[in-house]
C-alpha cells in the first residue's frame, strides 16, 4: 500500500514538474516566435526603404542604365570612371576646379558623391573648415569627352 501511494506521488510529481517544463518552453516558443515574426516586418520595411532610396541612383535606375547602355557605356564604368574623374581634381594644389567657392582655410576638395541618374550627381566639398555641396551635371560630348556642368552650389555658414 505504502508502494501504492509513494508510486502516484512519484507520478503526480514528475506529471507537474515536465508540465512546468513544458509550460516554459511553450513561452519561450512563442516569444521568440514573435521576435521572429517582428523582426521579418522590419526586414521587409527596411528592403523597401532601400529599394525606395536606391531608385535615385545610378545602378537602381532602370531607365538611367538603358540610356548609358544605349550610347555603348555600362552604368558601373560609367559611374567608376566619372568618379575617378572627380576626385583625381582634388589633388590639384588650388583645390577642385568644379567646386565654385574658393577656399578660405585651404583648397576645396570634393568629399563624397552620390550619382542621382545618368546625368546628375551631388557632390558633397569642404576645406576642412567651410563645407557645402551642390549637383553637378555630367555628360559625353560628341568626341566621347567627359564633360561637367555645376548646376547649382551652396556654401553652409560656419556654425
Amino acid at each position: 500500500m505504502y508502494l501504492f501511494f509513494f508510486a502516484v506521488l512519484f507520478i503526480i510529481f514528475q506529471y507537474m514538474h515536465e508540465k512546468k517544463i513544458f509550460e516554459d518552453q511553450d513561452k519561450k516558443i512563442k516569444t521568440l516566435t514573435e521576435q521572429v515574426t517582428t523582426a521579418e516586418a522590419d526586414q521587409e520595411q527596411l528592403t523597401a526603404q532601400v529599394r525606395d532610396l536606391d531608385y535615385f541612383t545610378l545602378l537602381g535606375n532602370d531607365n538611367a542604365m538603358t540610356y548609358l547602355e544605349h550610347r555603348g557605356y555600362e552604368a558601373e564604368e560609367v559611374q567608376a570612371f566619372v568618379t575617378n574623374a572627380i576626385y583625381d581634381q582634388n589633388v590639384l594644389e588650388d583645390g577642385n576646379p568644379l567646386v565654385p567657392y574658393e577656399g578660405m582655410t585651404g583648397p576645396m576638395r570634393i568629399n563624397k558623391l552620390k550619382f542621382l541618374n545618368h546625368r546628375w550627381i551631388q557632390a558633397d566639398f569642404t576645406d576642412g573648415t567651410y563645407w557645402g555641396e551642390m549637383i553637378l551635371e555630367y555628360y559625353f560630348n560628341e568626341q566621347d569627352e567627359l564633360e561637367f556642368v555645376v548646376e547649382a552650389s551652396l556654401l553652409y555658414p560656419k556654425s
